[in-house]
């Protein structure tokens, strides 16, 4: 039997994380068939075998980092950490992997991402924050293949706002479409490695994939589609707003997005952080933050990443 202890920032910390009288962490203890797993003030004791502690670390782990994103757990939040974590973050109970055609699946590679794809299964809207990296559209593009092969949507509509620097849609060649595309490349590069090239030309003829500025979706109600937000950091308040509020009949909204790289004027609101403060608590919605760990490019991205985090200006404490 080995021994770990994991020391948390403060009583305070320790309270919100391990729940009233410690209902939490009996569960946790009951889930992972802990000998022993005690809390000492600020501090959580951990007997058990090696294997036993490793799923342990993890849990905690997640389960700070959705205290520090959140600044509350629920006993929901516990029962899904529990399940990724058990389940090797490989498979997600209930759900499995994603089937993309073919013999091909997708499957999510952190913990961080199988409680992404856990959410877009059980929610009718999900946002997701990541940095770059974090595979937060291209999960997004596989569930809405997934649904649209399983019948569950008729349709996938991408869209991004035409939002980039020193750049703009009326500078480009091309109609409207022609347009937006260089937009929405990465999302188009996820649909080709999850479906034919000429599937996927096939399926924008026939309108069952469909393109449009964010401009475009005022006044559509969309029903049975699979509609997917990138870069929605970089859409106002009043956009936000009237994006969601397109949602009809057997649709899901996915909305992804990297606060960190918000490119609107200078004092200008991001919809994105607005609606992740509006919608905190409204049910049917699932908020996911991703960071840094769930991060699956070359392992050089994230060094990059945090060089360039440590020279952003430090916020002041009220």
């Amino acid at each position: 039997m080995s021994e770990k202890t994991i020391t948390l920032d403060s009583r305070d910390e320790a309270v919100l994380l391990l729940g009233s009288r410690d209902v939490f962490l009996r569960e946790i203890r009951t889930a992972l068939g802990m000998q022993q797993l005690l809390s000492r003030g600020d501090q959580i004791l951990i007997r058990g075998s090696d294997e036993q502690i490793a799923q342990a670390e993890r849990v905690f782990a997640q389960l700070r980092q959705l205290l520090r994103a959140q600044g509350a757990i629920s006993a929901e939040d516990v029962k899904t950490v529990l399940e990724v974590v058990t389940q090797g973050g490989e498979r997600i109970p209930g759900t499995g992997s994603m089937p993309t055609g073919g013999s091909r699946f997708v499957r999510p590679r952190t913990d961080g991402q199988a409680r992404y794809v856990r959410a877009m299964q059980e929610y009718d809207l999900t946002i997701c924050i990541g940095p770059a990296g974090s595979g937060k559209s291209w999960l997004a593009v596989a569930m809405a293949v997934s649904w649209l092969r399983q019948g569950a949507v008729k349709k996938i509509v991408l869209v991004r706002p035409a939002v980039e620097a020193g750049e703009r849609l009326g500078y480009l060649p091309g109609d409207m479409v022609a347009k937006i595309n260089p937009y929405l490349r990465p999302l188009f590069d996820a649909l080709n490695e999850m479906m034919e090239p000429e599937q996927v030309k096939r399926y924008m003829e026939n309108e069952i994939i469909e393109i449009c500025p964010l401009a475009y979706m005022r006044g559509r109600t969309l029903n049975y589609a699979a509609i997917i937000l990138d870069e929605g950091q970089n859409t106002t308040t009043s956009q936000m707003k009237m994006f969601l509020t397109r949602m009809g009949t057997g649709s899901k909204i996915i909305v992804t997005g990297d606060v960190t790289q918000i490119d609107l004027p200078p004092h200008t609101r991001s919809g994105l952080v607005d609606a992740v403060h509006r919608l905190r608590h409204v049910e049917r919605i699932a908020i996911i933050h991703l960071d840094e760990s769930d991060i699956v490019r070359n392992p050089l991205v994230q060094q990059i990443l945090r060089a360039y985090e440590d020279d952003r200006p430090k916020k002041r404490k009220e």
